[in-house]
């Protein structure tokens, strides 16, 4: 699972990242509402945990645009006044859930756990781009009638490309994603992995679908 963390306070996010990182999520953490917003955009998280007062764009303005943006990703809404009308003024915004401050980071984890599992239930476990299918459950990769064996990276590399297909993905942003900051930025690891993607998916005859956007990055697309 990917977890969103917003949170404006560095040593609570520091907290619950590192809490979900025990449990073998990868965590991404925003400061503020909009930079927020730039990420749900991006990426397809499995849960977001977010606190209502941020600096700027509040928690619930954040919740409102997802849902009006028709993004279904599940939230849970963190707040350290707990007041009844903001709870409910939360769930009604489109929050999946509440936890008001102090909490027990046990509960926390739990409390993401299911909406995990409540996400996965709408979400489509098959992505497809032209002939190139990738079973999110079964984690088998298909090119047309051909089964691709991949490593546990080419595959997260792929998803997050599929998950993405269309949108141009810097370099940076997929180290982030895919590697969680596990490599310098002056790597060039991302070209070696898309290399063996390529090799893998796009040697045959059919259309190429892994395309270098020059000085920025990839995108994964049906050529026009």
């Amino acid at each position: 699972m990917r977890i969103l963390i917003v949170e404006d306070h560095r040593n609570t996010a520091a907290f619950i990242r590192k809490a979900l990182l025990a449990e073998g999520f990868a965590v991404d953490v925003c400061r503020d509402g909009n930079e927020a917003l730039t990420a749900a955009a991006t990426v397809a998280y499995d849960a977001i945990v977010l606190d209502i007062m941020l600096p700027g764009r509040d928690g619930l303005s954040v919740l409102r645009q997802l849902r009006e943006r028709h993004n279904a990703t599940p939230v849970l809404l963190l707040s350290a006044r707990g007041e009844v009308n903001e709870r409910i003024e939360g769930l009604n915004a489109g929050a999946d859930d509440y936890l008001p401050k102090p909490f027990v980071v046990a509960e926390l984890v739990a409390r993401i756990h299911a909406l995990g599992r409540r996400g996965n239930e709408s979400k489509p476990a098959l992505l497809r781009l032209a002939d190139l299918e990738l079973d999110t459950v079964t984690r088998e990769a298909r090119r047309g009638e051909t089964t691709v064996e991949l490593t546990a990276r080419e595959y997260r590399l792929l998803e997050f490309l599929m998950r993405s297909a269309g949108r141009i993905c810097t370099r940076a942003a997929i180290l982030e994603k895919v590697w969680d900051y596990d490599f310098d930025p002056g790597s060039n690891i991302v070209d070696v992995y898309l290399k063996r993607l390529r090799q893998k998916f796009d040697a045959g005859s059919g259309p190429k679908l892994f395309h270098t956007v020059r000085g920025v990055g990839y995108v994964l697309k049906e050529e026009a």
